[in-house]
């Protein structure tokens, strides 16, 4: 199954002195991606990336990300604009080459197959790792929580055990 967001490269056009590249999401892509995030709307998402080749398989890539979303306040329930913009580090490397190092501050990995690696994919698993998971209208506080007054039925019988 082709991703919302795909843009296939070539290690062939990786060369010893790296890659500079940009991709861009099309409107409908975009549309896709709202769906695939749960979001009221992506507006737009592009990616300025560095490839560099490390060894004769594997590729480091640097990457900005860009994005224009809708999110929706999970307080007031209000949609509101989000622009965002995250660098990031990932690397490409040949599937079942992935390393077994599970420390949370080393390079994630990408597998791919052939001799193509996804730069779209790439793009989308970063933004759905950016997006913050209770977005909040800015300026929007949590409401105050009334202490009960009314004592639990069973308090009594707490004091029991």
């Amino acid at each position: 199954m082709i991703p919302e967001f795909y843009r296939p490269l070539s290690l062939d056009r990786i060369g010893p002195h790296g890659l500079d590249t940009a991709i861009e999401a099309s409107p409908a892509e975009c549309a896709a991606l709202a769906v695939r995030m749960q979001l009221p709307a992506v507006l737009a998402v592009s990616c300025a990336f560095h490839l560099i080749r490390e060894g004769k398989d594997k590729i480091l890539a640097r990457g900005v990300l860009r994005a224009a979303i809708t999110q929706t306040c999970v307080i007031s329930l209000d949609d509101f604009d989000v622009l965002m913009e995250e660098a990031f580090q990932v690397r490409f490397v040949p599937s079942g080459e992935e390393s077994d190092d599970i420390d949370p501050e080393s390079d994630d990995e990408i597998p791919f197959e052939g001799n193509m690696i996804d730069l779209g994919e790439a793009v989308s698993e970063q933004l759905g790792l950016a997006l913050d998971p209770y977005p909040r209208l800015p300026g929007i506080e949590m409401p105050e929580v009334e202490e009960d007054s009314d004592p639990h039925p069973f308090a009594g019988l707490r004091r029991l055990s």
